[in-house]
């Protein structure tokens, strides 16, 4: 009995052993860890995070992850058009053996983490089509070995930093619809693309796009005449003269947009509200034609129209002053709301159209994403992004009861967050 007492210490110390090396094996990898981050980060998805397990070893198995076959790192994320709504966070950067980063057409916001820059083998990033805001990180520079780069279709600000001219290999290269400024960096590896790499940022400037620099102007004629401390003071008198004139101009001209368009609401909804009931099968038989923005609508306009002509009263999911909205299902499950406005007139039209361009350029996570619009003979059928809570209007209104004060000042504070983006490009647009 005592000898049993005496080894069983030992039985105890293996056992303690045999578990921990049990438990050492059921661990994680490093790059598994990085990825549980990922998707705590992300808020909402279509599902693609159920096989993402903690328990595995590592993440190989996992739905839009390729690992190397003998190493087990990490090497290509995949997950585009997968509808992930949240930030990127900064351990995406721990997974420095990756090679493709493929996150393009889905809801993430918030700024691009420098930490990418850690992923020094990285040759494919892909992060087109969100809402991601903010500075481009100087860090992308690191990333020597990137031949693609898409970061178009975003809110992003600030400069093209001149890091990125030190990236040698890149064959890609797409900043397009965003609020970058400033002078394009053309010392290096930019210099070799054109205009569709930048279109839609109108604070730009570079040999690129053919737009000489406001402050290579200044310093050329700086060059032929000083100016004396008197045509200084004047000069900057007279700016600060013209911007404030062009910002009264603009706000005045934005108001008097949101009047016109309330008033032009009201008309459609008196004169052809009642009118708008029914489908569209006859109205699209002659001369239609689908304008898409952003380029994230992966259907061609043929099978846009074709899904149109069965559009029916059945699909009607709400009504307003502004037309009647519609539940656009697509044969591969995606879903879309259409509002249709009834023409009125051509000059309305023509201004009509100009406004759709301007709201198509901006994006916002808290503005809903104008996808494209199909213009038929009869009237325009605007595409939207789907939204399961129904519309604003009938919360405020028809379910107010469900609505406490935080959540209404919620409701105004993300009014006035897009509100900025919106009139910069009015603004922007408009001179």
């Amino acid at each position: 009995m005592g000898s049993f007492l005496w080894k069983q210490p030992s039985y105890l110390f293996i056992l303690i052993i045999l578990h921990l090396v049990a438990h050492e094996a059921r661990t994680l990898s490093s790059d598994g860890e990085a990825l549980l981050a990922f998707k705590k980060a992300v808020t909402n998805s279509d599902g693609v995070f159920l096989n993402w397990r903690e328990q595995d070893a590592d993440p190989c198995n996992w739905k839009g992850v390729r690992c190397d076959s003998h190493s087990k790192r990490v090497i290509d994320l995949i997950l585009a058009y997968h509808r992930l709504v949240g930030p990127i966070p900064p351990e995406i950067g721990k997974l420095n053996q990756l090679q493709t980063l493929s996150l393009q057409g889905n809801s993430l916001y918030g700024s691009l983490p420098p930490e990418l820059g850690n992923c020094t083998k990285l040759q494919q990033l892909y992060l087109q089509g969100n809402y991601l805001s903010g500075y481009i990180p100087s860090e992308f520079g690191d990333l020597v070995e990137l031949e693609a780069l898409d970061l178009s279709s975003n809110t992003l600000s600030g400069s093209v930093p001149h890091s990125l001219d030190k990236l040698s290999k890149l064959t890609l290269f797409n900043v397009s619809m965003n609020f970058l400024t400033g002078a394009i960096p053309s010392s290096g590896s930019l210099v070799n693309f054109n205009e569709t790499s930048f279109v839609g940022n109108l604070g730009l400037c570079g040999k690129q796009i053919n737009l000489v620099c406001k402050d290579a102007l200044q310093s050329s004629s700086n060059g032929l005449q000083s100016p004396s401390p008197d045509d200084m003071i004047n000069k900057r008198n007279g700016k600060n003269s013209t911007r404030l004139v062009i910002s009264a101009v603009a706000t005045v001209g934005a108001l008097l947009l949101v009047a016109l368009m309330c008033f032009w609401g009201c008309f459609l909804y008196k004169n052809f509200g009642k009118k708008d009931m029914r489908g569209f099968r006859v109205e699209l038989c002659g001369g239609s034609s689908v304008v898409m923005f952003h380029g994230d609508l992966p259907y061609s306009s043929k099978d846009i129209l074709k899904k149109l002509e069965t559009i029916d009263e059945e699909n009607i999911i709400g009504a307003g002053g502004f037309g009647t909205v519609y539940k656009l299902a697509m044969d591969d499950g995606n879903v879309f709301a259409l509002k249709r406005i009834v023409k009125t007139n051509e000059g309305l039209d023509r201004f009509f159209d100009r406004e759709l361009e301007i709201l198509g350029s901006v994006k916002h996570r808290y503005l809903v994403n104008l996808r494209g619009y199909c213009n038929s003979p009869s009237s325009k059928l605007l595409i939207y992004d789907y939204l399961q809570g129904g519309s604003l209007d009938e919360v405020l209104h028809e379910k107010s009861e469900q609505l406490d004060w935080d959540a209404r000042i919620n409701i105004i504070l993300g009014a006035a967050k897009v509100s900025r983006p919106v009139y910069q490009t009015l603004d922007l647009q408009s001179f």
